[in-house]
């Protein structure tokens, strides 16, 4: 434009098309980008939940057997109170007292009192007793899977012998 005596310095331009082919190829690479990014923001939010839910599986077992462990504490201790008739003198209202002696000194008490016995076979037969209840407690369940358990005449020994050596 110079040639006819004009100089053209700046040029607004408002309104920009380009060809159907460049939009369309332009829309499926911004789409594309926002999938594959939706999709690794789900994929790591399902990461989360799992993550999350074992976790918590894993807490909970932990306590589960934090439990267990404080139940057979007591049982040996004979820690248990069971809760007695109100009294409103004490703050809870009802009066603790002691529920029976801990199993330590049930089976001296046992093993005493019958003569010729000693404690480990007062344990021996505790621990015959608790096999036999776990073997019924698994055979009353029809939905239970298949459990191979060695059971024969030196089972209860074998498992006796195992569980003092720490397994």
């Amino acid at each position: 434009m110079n040639d006819y005596g004009y100089s053209i310095s700046k040029a607004l331009v408002t309104d920009l098309s380009p060809d159907y082919k460049v939009k369309t190829a332009m829309n499926e690479i911004n789409a594309q980008k926002r999938l594959r990014s939706a999709a690794n923001e789900k994929a790591e939010a399902e990461k989360i939940i799992h993550v999350k839910a074992a976790e918590a599986d894993a807490e909970s077992k932990y306590l589960s057997g934090v439990g267990v462990a404080r139940q057979r504490q007591a049982i040996v201790n004979g820690e248990f109170v069971r809760l007695g008739k109100r009294d409103t003198s004490t703050p809870q209202h009802l009066t603790p007292r002691p529920l029976h002696k801990g199993l330590r000194d049930s089976i001296v008490d046992f093993s005493d009192g019958v003569e010729g016995t000693r404690p480990k076979d007062v344990m021996d037969l505790l621990l015959l007793t608790q096999y036999f209840d776990m073997i019924k407690e698994v055979g009353s369940h029809g939905a239970q899977k298949t459990l191979f358990l060695p059971h024969g005449p030196g089972s209860v020994t074998e498992l006796q012998a195992n569980l003092r050596s720490g397994l």
